[in-house]
């Protein structure tokens, strides 16, 4: 599809129907002011003024897709539990559907809990379980998504090694997208790294593309992280790489083009998230047919906007308009 403007691009994309699959979790902020030590021991004592739940993980994908104009479908399996309940009412909050979310009562949901003072992170208290679907979970799931996905344009993938994900759901998920005619976009993690094989685009970030291949890269050098993307292909056979390198930028890859753009310059206040905003804006710009440095470029706008808030947040879509519409790298790649 061609576009004549960066508007028509931001504006197609509220014709997509996404599907975002992995793992969903509750990130809970405990905010408060630390006044003394406690006499109990050597640990500061906060006292509470606010608390805050949002959603994280893929669910924060799925508010990226949703923000930028386009319906996501997520799916994801949670516990029958308290937090699962109350992970389902801020989805309700948000206006995303539950159509996608298998409760099970051989798992929780994961909860992140993290301890603020004066902005400075404190403490981080998890209640998570990584241990991969039982077989009766996982053949549900997989149902589910297939009869949920005939209706998609794109299927994304947000791993974070919960167990919701493994390689017989990958494998299924992406031969049943191909059937379709539906790409595939994998933001990966280390247990999974290596069945995401054929997939439309892989999104590693630079330390999981070390883990994943087991050697050290220099970002500042486009040779070594070329290198380790060729390596990388003949691993997974992807169609298109999109690597984030922090203050370095991002490098992307195919078989037709390859290249870097260097990371914007930002006020950086919390990098968590950034990584949910660049595979959302990349999957849905190549799901329109977009060009990859085009793709990457408006990526890695988006992630560097991110940056600038505190906590988990969506991108901001009239931002990303405002910033991209001035960008002239964005206006030479269209």
């Amino acid at each position: 599809m061609a576009f004549q403007s960066i508007q028509e691009v931001l504006e197609a994309f509220k014709n997509l129907r996404v599907m975002v699959i992995g793992d969903v979790m509750i990130d809970a902020y405990i905010y408060g002011s630390v006044k003394r030590i406690s006499p109990e021991a050597p640990v500061p004592v906060v006292s509470v003024t606010k608390r805050d739940k949002r959603l994280g993980g893929a669910a924060n994908v799925a508010l990226n897709v949703q923000a930028l104009g386009a319906k996501p479908i997520l799916c994801s399996v949670i516990g029958k539990d308290t937090d699962g309940h109350e992970f389902k009412e801020l989805l309700s909050v948000q206006n995303l559907s539950s159509d996608g979310i298998l409760e099970s009562d051989q798992r929780i949901t994961t909860v992140k809990n993290r301890v603020m003072s004066s902005s400075q992170h404190l403490l981080r208290i998890d209640s998570e379980i990584e241990t991969n679907l039982s077989s009766q979970d996982e053949e549900f799931f997989v149902a589910k998504l297939k009869s949920l996905m005939v209706d998609c344009d794109l299927v994304i993938f947000e791993d974070y090694d919960k167990g919701v994900l493994n390689a017989s759901i990958i494998r299924e998920v992406i031969d049943e997208a191909k059937k379709l005619n539906i790409p595939t976009a994998v933001d990966p993690k280390k247990k999974n790294f290596n069945f995401y094989k054929s997939c439309s685009l892989f999104k590693p970030n630079l330390k999981e593309l070390r883990e994943g291949l087991g050697i050290d890269i220099d970002p500042k050098s486009t040779g070594e992280v070329e290198h380790a993307v060729g390596k990388l292909k003949e691993l997974l056979n992807f169609e298109q790489a999109l690597i984030t390198l922090s203050e370095y930028g991002v490098y992307y890859h195919s078989d037709k083009e390859k290249g870097r753009h260097p990371a914007h310059l930002r006020s950086i206040s919390d990098v968590s998230g950034a990584g949910d905003t660049v595979i959302s804006i990349a999957a849905m710009a190549l799901a329109l047919g977009c060009s990859l440095p085009f793709v990457s470029e408006l990526a890695n706008l988006g992630g560097g906007i991110v940056c600038e808030y505190q906590g988990v947040v969506p991108i901001d879509p009239e931002r990303l308009k405002a910033e991209s519409s001035k960008n002239p790298i964005l206006e030479n790649w269209l």
